[in-house]
């Protein structure tokens, strides 16, 4: 797969950039190419499917597997929750559910089947439920007394043979979550925090949970009649300042893959959770970004989410005849490529051949990633389109933009219809880091604008009377303390006159 624009003209390209990357970015572009892999799970899955939109929490938004650009001989597993996490959106912070089972499933001999599953459970501890603040004060430390609402999680490693467990360890207990971010004053030192969140394993694995800036990025009003109707509505990051919860897993590679002369391995997430009777259902799944929320339509969306790879044949005409190209061609003139589209087919059920397709692969939607490509010195944003085999869709990195790949791949890339369709949003709001989890700090819920009468040493507290100091006061305590002692004056005052009242009273 490489890149090649010759041939497109000019007019055509500029309109069908803007037309489907507008698409592409709403998730229509990724519905052709991920489509073609329905089955593992659904990446960027932001509310695509009826029940899973109204259940956030068990909610899978995406997924990502790359060999980690700082330690090579790793694999770094990134698996998304909760989309369009508000930062400020308290008291009632953000925390994973207690009553699912959050999974990171790996295929390694390409069967469709799974062959090891690292199983994540979480515990919710409050300290004070007599009151209703997340944080009673500065947060320094995970253990800090202040923080109120905490999570802990426990990791199993449940290995499978021809989709039956053989056998089950514990790998981690009581590991802490990281907290969302409430803000400046309740949390400071926010990356404090977050590397505390940082778990050492058995073997040189590492672990994180908790609460990051959302990875992806697009134009999510494609949903607006494509982009208004007119391609008036392109260009804007959606996502931006919005956070998700993250799960993020980096293992040693010979831990994941069959063997050295078998590297490939296809990886998926999915969430389960506890039914009335008590038993674990499964209720969300992802793979390729997009699948199940521009791919499939609305009949199957629940079923998909509830699907195994091994049952992807049933979705197979979602692929072969993807809704998306029509629907380009029918609003903005742009010919779709013939069907049965084979060529999604063959590159994301099957993984590219030479690159990281198994010898003997079993069609099925899943993230596939070859762990013996070394990491790129100096990554493309389209990986395998522009060359770099390091990225999407071998695997998928945080920077790799999908949309825009998927788009052109799904309007013809590969059948002789060579072009550079986008949606104009080509990199995250903020940047990624360097090493393990790799996703950007979640944005904090105190961001905005300052009150008005802020600034220049005002405090817009001393608007409000004297028993409050304005900040910059080195007794802050008395603040608090004044406050509390003109609210006890007014308790004196007022039972003294019900006193002179009822003595009053009795003198008549």
């Amino acid at each position: 797969m490489t890149r090649n624009s010759t041939g497109v003209g000019a007019g055509r390209r500029g309109l069908a950039t803007l037309v489907c990357g507008a698409l592409a970015a709403g998730g229509l572009a990724a519905a052709g190419v991920t489509a073609l892999r329905p089955g593992a799970a659904s990446a960027s899955s932001h509310r695509e499917a009826p029940l899973t939109s109204g259940t956030p929490q068990y909610d899978n938004t995406d997924l990502y597997a790359f060999v980690s650009p700082d330690r090579p001989d790793t694999t770094t597993l990134v698996a998304n929750w909760i989309p369009f996490e508000e930062p400020a959106g308290g008291p009632n912070f953000f925390t994973f559910a207690e009553d699912a089972q959050y999974d990171l499933n790996v295929d390694n001999d390409g069967d469709a089947l799974g062959d090891l599953v690292f199983r994540y459970t979480f515990t919710t501890h409050t300290k004070n439920d007599r009151t209703f603040l997340y944080n009673t004060g500065p947060v320094s430390s995970l253990d800090d007394p202040d923080l109120n609402i905490t999570q802990t999680y426990d990791i199993e490693l449940i290995k499978l043979h021809g989709g039956k467990e053989t056998s089950r360890t514990a790998i981690a207990h009581d590991v802490p979550v990281a907290p969302s971010n409430v803000g400046k004053a309740s949390m400071p030192d926010y990356g404090a925090l977050r590397d505390q969140a940082v778990h050492e394993l058995a073997g040189g694995a590492r672990t994180f949970a908790g609460q990051a800036d959302d990875p992806f990025f697009l134009d999510l009003r494609v949903f607006d009649l494509l982009y208004g109707g007119d391609l008036s509505e392109v260009g804007n990051d959606t996502l931006k300042g919005y956070n998700v919860n993250s799960i993020a897993l980096q293992v040693p590679n010979d831990m994941i893959v069959e063997s050295a002369e078998q590297p490939v391995v296809g990886v998926w997430s999915t969430t389960r959770r506890k039914n009335a009777q008590g038993e674990f259902t499964q209720v969300s799944r992802l793979g390729n970004p997009l699948v199940n929320e521009v791919v499939n339509p609305l009949k199957d969306k629940d079923a998909f989410n509830a699907s195994a790879p091994a049952d992807d044949a049933r979705f197979l005409p979602n692929v072969t005849a993807p809704e998306l190209p029509r629907l380009i061609e029918a609003t903005y003139g742009i010919e779709a490529p013939a069907e049965p589209r084979d060529d999604l087919v063959d590159v994301f059920l099957k993984g590219v051949k030479g690159l990281n397709r198994p010898p003997h692969v079993t069609p099925s939607e899943q993230l596939r990633l070859n762990t013996s490509v070394a990491p790129a010195a100096a990554p493309e944003r389209l990986g395998v389109l522009d060359g770099d085999n390091a990225g999407f869709p071998n695997g998928r990195r945080l920077t790799d933009d999908v949309i825009d790949a998927a788009l052109q791949v799904v309007e013809g890339e590969l059948v002789g219809s060579p072009n550079d369709l986008g949606d104009a949003v080509d990199a995250n709001d903020k940047e990624f880091g360097k090493a393990f989890p790799y996703v950007a700090h979640p944005t904090e819920g105190s961001r905005g604008p300052l009150a008005d009468g802020t600034g220049e040493g005002n405090d817009v507290r001393n608007q409000l009377g004297d028993a409050l100091r304005p900040a910059g006061s080195d007794d802050t305590a008395l603040i608090a303390a004044s406050a509390g002692a003109g609210a006890v004056g007014i308790l004196l005052i007022g039972g003294a006159l019900v006193r002179w009242r009822r003595m009053r009273g009795r003198a008549h």
